[in-house]
């Protein structure tokens, strides 16, 4: 993974990049919070601490994030199988391999 994938002004760094699993262990298809509350989501992450699978910030229960804040897991990866970064809630940078 690289700093900033895609930002012009680049730079800003992340310690946790070095930690970061090559993949998620096992593929999800849902949002187990979404699911009890009969809500939607658009994308799906994946907490590269302990596996969590919530939706993303763009889907109504942003429940990535949400995980973020009850736990202080750093970092989510994208579930999409067209799409290959992560996300640093910790120190806000965007990731691409």
């Amino acid at each position: 993974m690289a700093y900033d994938g895609g930002r012009p002004e680049g730079g800003r760094a992340c310690d946790h990049v070095a930690a970061l699993p090559l993949a998620p262990d096992a593929p999800a298809e849902a949002c187990a919070d979404c699911l009890s509350s009969g809500g939607s989501w658009r994308r799906l992450l994946w907490c590269a601490t302990c596996g969590h699978v919530g939706c993303c910030d763009s889907s109504p229960g942003r429940h990535a994030y949400r995980h973020h804040e009850r736990t202080g897991h750093p970092v989510a990866l994208t579930l999409s199988a067209d799409e290959d970064w992560a996300w640093c809630y910790e120190d806000e940078v965007y990731l691409v391999r």
